[in-house]
């Protein structure tokens, strides 16, 4: 989801590793990225996160981020 969605280039979903970090040095999003995935989960999951502080933990990386959706899901 996240490669197709946010058009990420030259990555592969198999390159990026569960536990690595999405934004910064690990993966590279920015906050535009972030504002991306926020829409994703609302619209793929029904999910909403309203709190930055909660979203900088969920979006840490892809293990946060899944077992946030997988504890949420609607």
């Amino acid at each position: 989801m996240l490669v197709r969605d946010l058009s990420l280039e030259d990555v592969k979903p198999e390159d990026i590793k569960d536990n690595e970090i999405l934004f910064g040095e690990g993966l590279g999003l920015d906050s535009l990225d972030a504002v991306e995935i926020v829409v994703l989960l609302q619209r793929n999951f029904g999910l909403e996160v309203k709190n930055m502080d909660q979203g900088k933990e969920i979006f840490y990386s892809i293990d946060t981020l899944a077992n946030y959706i997988y504890a949420n899901k609607k």
